[in-house]
């Protein structure tokens, strides 16, 4: 293929996954099955690309998972973690081992004593178990932040940690079982355990000194192009999982680290570094999610549509419970509906059918079986777990009323993240120049700030003579939540209805309700001057 056919063909691909996710998000769809989607859609049994490189496809998964936890473990604050470190540990090690094991012996009893089975050993059934074994950290952070999802109990926290850290044992478990069923004869599980145990101890250290490094030397080097910073960071995201790995570390969980360290750090330009991994990360996904679309022949999936099935209502309905269950045993602050909750987030992604397409690569025995069925068990979980998070979230009564989130739109500033204040964007509405048209005249808390005005396409500083007008949007900034909040109801904003999607804070649940009431609000004030 001619570069620019290749170009043109991924240029497409690209645009028309961005535009089905926007059409399918308002649906309820989780973005990353979309994506998924499209890709089966121009492989083999669509379009017609044929694609069937095992080897560039495990390199590009490998490379974007690396970015993906790298990126997860930028965004997961110290502060929401630390609360939830110990149940979130349990389950990414102690909840990861119990639904392999678990699914593990009710697949081999499935596939060796059954008309359904294809004489599968108890090693091979263990293998297929712990490539489904960890929650997808790209499908978990896509849904719960894409939905915005307002949990109660620090589950979100809880569910996060565990999808950014639980792929490491995962994958230790994947290695170790390949290495089993190839080399055959009496398994050495003592072995293995204490491979287990080197590599995520290996991966821990090597990502915490790789994180503490380069915070340093970010801090201390001076680069004139600033456009270097984010590069510098990524180099030590690749740096860290190729060290790891010749380290005979665990490179998933060491980049993880490094990036739960980089991202808690204070660093220059920071901020720029942050929205650079956040693109780069959706770039990741969706590349990573493609690739596999294109991988998979759909002729193939109906031979193991039933043992598929079969698979994910254990899976769902059986390990994933019981692992939640014993690994939340000893932490009391969760109760029987917040396990099941997390029971439910057990959702399967791109991170199962890279280690599948570990096994191909490997030359295991029924491979293509273990790859059709992590396949199915995939879709499964996005459509039937992703797709029905709020419902029952709400159901088990762990979510908070959600709200329509409050964004800035028309003014591109942004305040390091170590300033706590709130900041918010008024439209202003006549409503609110009843009392006057005059900035002082609005009567805003004295620890709040009207810092920008923006006219059509005019922006300027106000002052308090400044006159307002009718459409102008107001930014403000604010550290007294509370009085700016009552000032706003006092000035007309009502308060959110609960079918809107979840805030940031309760400013911007008063304020992102203006947009939507306007209209109503002015037909009301006409006719009550009637």
């Amino acid at each position: 293929m001619h570069i620019e056919l290749l170009l043109l063909v991924i240029s497409l691909l690209f645009f028309v996954s961005i535009l089905v996710s926007k059409a399918g998000g308002r649906l309820g769809v989780p973005v990353l099955l979309l994506f998924l989607g499209v890709g089966m859609l121009f492989g083999q049994g669509g379009v017609g690309i044929h694609f069937d490189n095992i080897g560039l496809a495990q390199a590009i998964g490998t490379v974007a998972l690396c970015i993906i936890l790298f990126s997860g473990g930028m965004d997961t604050r110290f502060d929401d973690v630390r609360p939830v470190l110990g149940p979130g540990l349990s389950l990414a090690t102690v909840g990861v081992l119990i639904t392999a094991v678990v699914t593990g012996f009710v697949l081999w009893f499935i596939f060796d004593k059954t008309t359904l089975g294809v004489g599968m050993t108890l090693t091979s059934a263990l293998l297929l178990a712990s490539t489904m074994s960890s929650t997808d950290s790209a499908s978990v952070f896509s849904i719960l932040r894409g939905k915005g999802l307002r949990l109660k109990h620090n589950l979100r926290p809880t569910l996060e940690l565990e999808s950014g850290s639980n792929d490491p044992m995962a994958y230790v478990l994947t290695v170790t079982f390949i290495g089993l069923v190839l080399q055959g004869g009496s398994p050495r599980y003592g072995h293995a355990l204490m491979v287990v145990v080197s590599q995520l101890v290996i991966g821990a250290l090597v990502g915490f000194l790789t994180g503490k490094g380069m915070v340093r030397f970010i801090n201390k080097i001076n680069i004139e192009n600033t456009a270097f910073y984010p590069i510098l960071v990524l180099s030590t995201c690749i740096f860290t999982f190729a060290a790891t790995y010749y380290l005979q570390g665990n490179s998933y969980l060491a980049v993880y680290i490094s990036g739960l360290i980089v991202g808690n750090s204070k660093f220059v330009h920071k901020r720029s570094t942050r929205s650079f991994f956040e693109g780069l990360s959706w770039l990741a996904q969706l590349s990573m999610f493609l690739t596999l679309g294109l991988l998979v022949n759909p002729r193939e999936l109906p031979s193991v549509l039933v043992p598929g099935l079969i698979v994910s209502v254990v899976m769902v309905f059986v390990a994933r419970p019981l692992s939640v269950f014993i690994s939340l045993a000893p932490f009391r602050s969760y109760t029987a509906k917040d396990k099941l909750f997390v029971s439910w987030v057990g959702l399967r992604g791109a991170v199962p059918i890279i280690f599948a397409i570990l096994c191909r690569a490997n030359g295991v025995p029924h491979s293509d079986i273990i790859f059709n069925v992590v396949f199915m068990c995939t879709l499964v979980s996005l459509v039937v777990q992703g797709t029905t998070l709020p419902v029952v979230a709400r159901w088990l009564g762990v979510s908070e009323p959600p709200t329509e989130q409050s964004r800035i739109e028309n003014f591109d500033i942004e305040f390091p993240e170590e300033i706590k204040s709130a900041t918010t964007e008024i439209e202003i509405i006549p409503e609110v120049l009843r009392g006057g048209s005059r900035l002082m005249d609005l009567g805003l808390p004295e620890r709040t700030l009207a810092i920008m005005v923006k006219r059509g396409d005019l922006f300027f500083v106000p002052t308090g003579k400044t006159h307002l007008l009718p459409s102008d949007r107001l930014m403000v900034i604010s550290d007294n939540n509370a009085e700016l909040q009552q000032t706003l109801t006092t000035l007309g904003f009502r308060p959110p209805e609960p079918e809107q999607e979840t805030p940031e804070s309760a400013i911007g649940e008063i304020i992102a309700k203006v947009n939507k009431n306007k209209k109503k609000r002015q037909s009301h004030g006409k006719r009550g001057k009637h």
